[in-house]
């Protein structure tokens, strides 16, 4: 495209050209892939718009304390391009974040991507058939326009009462505060979903009292991640196709929990027990038992590995509250039940717009209606 190469500027730090054959929205592992496979298929006419400042989309965007993936790092990476390299077999966010830049950079992508450049809408022009996408940096009209906007990206936070008033300090994990200290501090955790599971073990240690809000008990799993030794990740580079034999292994058992999940409910029971079973172990105090045990059929909901969670919870410095928050004070949360609780800071562990991703409402295709209402 004459746009890129007349452009005396880095492409990521480039003005999006105004008008490709192709755009994608986000820098994540399905853009990364959409471009790659362009690529391959010899379509050159693309760019890939990036609203962070670096590609990896919910691995740049995400640096809470213990963040990590809960799928293995075998399967959880591009097919085409094996990692043999991995140090765990469950990464965390940093290992994930390098990997994803070491792919586009492999791939020659750097040209094609567009940094710091956020769509604010796109809509479907009937009459040239033609895509006008919206974005901070200048507008692109595109034949086909590709959403790679992944589901963890647009933090949702709770509507409580009296929040607005709240004198403490309030972020939420996808958004993590590094230059706050939790050091010493009484912090209010809302939420017990998964980033939740993943920090509260790793700064419980340090915060001077912890309250962790749980509006719904997960099911917890034994978490068996450990290093990948050095002798494995030298066998992984010397014979691939071991790496891609341990891959299709875990791709495999991972398929058959559908049976489990889709059509034979009653299989879950063995899960479950594991699930107690490991609850059973960790957890000796038997008013908090009745509180973290889940009050629904295991799978309705998503299920959790982590070694460290009941732990946490079992500290002598950490609460679990279950009453959930009524509303908040200038200093403080008061629960459902009328129990006011003292703290400096509430981090908001409440997951993402998943099922109403905000992609969904400025995408307009044809007679302006937009992808939400369809």
């Amino acid at each position: 495209m004459t746009t890129l190469a007349a452009n005396t500027e880095t492409p990521e730090a480039a003005a999006p050209p105004s008008e490709v054959d192709v755009a994608i929205v986000g820098s994540g592992f399905s853009g990364l892939c959409m471009a790659i496979k362009l690529r391959e298929a010899g379509m050159e006419d693309f760019v890939v718009l990036e609203r962070g400042d670096a590609v990896g989309g919910t691995w740049w965007f995400n640096t809470y304390p213990g963040c990590g993936c809960d799928v293995p790092s075998h399967l959880y990476s591009f097919s085409f391009a094996p990692n043999p390299g991995w140090s765990r077999t469950y990464s965390r966010q940093a290992e994930i974040e390098a990997y994803l830049r070491r792919v586009a950079e492999d791939f020659d992508l750097g040209r094609s991507v567009r940094l710091g450049t956020t769509v604010t809408g796109a809509e479907w022009d009937e009459g040239e058939r033609r895509w006008h996408v919206r974005t901070d940096r200048g507008d692109v009209r595109a034949r086909v326009l590709v959403s790679a906007a992944g589901a963890l990206s647009d933090p949702k936070t709770p509507d409580i009462p009296g929040l607005d008033r709240f004198q403490g300090h309030t972020f939420h994990s996808a958004q993590w505060d590094h230059a706050y200290d939790v050091k010493g501090k009484r912090v209010a955790v809302i939420g017990t979903g998964a980033s939740a599971i993943q920090f509260v073990p790793a700064i419980a240690p340090d915060v001077a009292q912890m309250h962790v809000f749980q509006r719904t008990a997960p099911w917890i799993m034994p978490h068996t991640d450990r290093p990948i030794s050095a002798r494995e990740r030298r066998l992984y580079r010397r014979f691939p196709v071991l790496q891609r034999l341990l891959r299709g292994g875990i791709y495999s058992t991972r398929e058959l929990l559908v049976l489990g999940f889709v059509k034979q409910p009653r299989l879950m029971k063995v899960v479950e027990q594991l699930a107690r079973k490991h609850m059973d172990r960790q957890i000796s105090d038997p008013g908090l038992r009745r509180k973290v045990e889940p009050g629904y059929t295991i799978g309705c909901k998503r299920i959790l590995p982590s070694n460290r969670w009941y732990p946490a919870l079992g500290r002598d410095n950490v609460e679990l509250v279950t009453d959930g928050v009524a509303e908040v004070r200038e200093h403080s949360i008061v629960t459902g039940a009328g129990e006011e609780h003292e703290v400096d800071a509430i981090i908001f562990g409440t997951g993402f717009n998943v099922t109403d991703m905000p992609v969904a409402r400025y995408v307009r295709g044809r007679a302006g209606r937009t992808l939400e209402e369809h």
